[in-house]
């Protein structure tokens, strides 16, 4: 009986598969996400793709907040920067997708940056309000600057083309997303195995002993600033894309605090945990709860919309139970779930 795993140095301790059914595992579990859009409703497909754009945004905040520690209300104009960057350049002056979605990220980046050099002596609640500050700011620009980005009317974007290609289905967006995602989640979770993702950990976990080390907190600091601004970018041109038409009610504080949620209900400080975070805000809302409260709405003859009354409600619930029940979240309970199984019929 297999008692453990065990590394002779540290290349096979870093290793992502480590046995041969990880790997096999892996191998279905992409083969799997391959042919989702064959086998599923365009309803589910839709909130996939969704799940997908948020993942990216969220895998940014997730390094800021839950690696380096930084807590941060502004995600959400992160990502009204690099959907109106790259639906601007793309409607305007007819730049490729390729080059309007990166542009996205790279300048909001520079703004995460110009966000990160204030905040740098902040931290906790005053943290917070300066980057609720930048919130409110990025809204009022977005919903008044009509010259630019059209006011509240929003921005109708042009489908994606490449080589004569038009993405219009949800299928072929979804090839896109999943791309982006894996490259992201890749990318990511390199990044936290390396030099600057320990700096990044050392910085969240005692500041103090980072500065006595001689590691530059300054720099680290701006650095996971402008990759978490860098990525919300991304997510945010992609939406852009996706939905072809953008306006400022898409990118409020409310966004943000989904963003919180996503990272807190998933696990702070993992990249898997993102992933989980996302899936459990976009789907179990819009998938569960939306038509058990919409009967329970018909059968109390309640008239609106009941799910919009209560989704903010949820989100805001569920994350005090998860910091109080579980801090770390989903990823949490999925390693706890896992070491029980593993131990059983032991206790140890």
């Amino acid at each position: 009986m297999t008692s453990g795993y065990f590394s002779a140095n540290y290349r096979q301790e870093i290793q992502w598969f480590r046995t041969v059914w990880l790997k096999l595992w892996m191998g279905i579990f992409i083969s799997f996400l391959l042919v989702i859009p064959w086998i599923t409703s365009s309803h589910i497909l839709f909130a996939l793709n969704l799940c997908g754009i948020g993942i990216i945004g969220a895998l940014g905040l997730n390094i800021l907040t839950g690696y380096t520690g930084q807590l941060s209300i502004a995600h959400g104009a992160f990502v009204g920067i690099g959907a109106y960057t790259a639906g601007i350049l793309a409607l305007r002056l007819g730049i490729p997708f390729w080059l309007a979605i990166p542009a996205g990220g790279i300048l909001a980046a520079i703004n995460g940056l110009l966000l990160g050099f204030p905040s740098l002596r902040l931290r906790g609640l005053y943290l917070i309000m300066s980057t609720m500050a930048f919130q409110i700011i990025m809204n009022h620009v977005f919903g008044n600057w009509k010259s630019m980005t059209n006011g509240h009317q929003g921005l109708t974007i042009p489908h994606l083309h490449v080589l004569g290609f038009e993405f219009k289905s949800d299928a072929s967006f979804y090839y896109l997303i999943l791309f982006v995602v894996i490259l992201g989640t890749v990318f990511a979770a390199n990044l936290m195995r390396s030099r600057i993702g320990r700096a990044f950990m050392a910085i969240r976990d005692r500041d103090l002993a980072v500065r006595v080390m001689g590691i530059d907190m300054t720099k680290y600091k701006l650095i996971s600033f402008a990759l978490s601004s860098f990525y919300a970018g991304i997510s945010g041109g992609i939406y852009a894309f996706y939905l072809c038409q953008i306006n400022p009610e898409h990118f409020t504080i409310t966004v943000s605090i989904q963003y919180i949620a996503m990272i807190i209900i998933g696990g702070l400080g993992s990249i898997t945990g993102t992933i989980y975070g996302v899936l459990f805000v976009t789907l179990v809302p819009d998938l569960i709860m939306r038509p058990i409260l919409e009967a329970l709405g018909g059968a109390l003859g309640i008239s609106g919309d009941i799910y919009y009354q209560v989704k903010n409600a949820f989100f805001g619930l569920i994350i005090v139970i998860c910091l109080i029940v579980e801090p770390k979240g989903l990823h949490g309970l999925w390693e706890r779930t896992k070491a029980f199984f593993k131990t059983w019929p032991y206790t140890y």
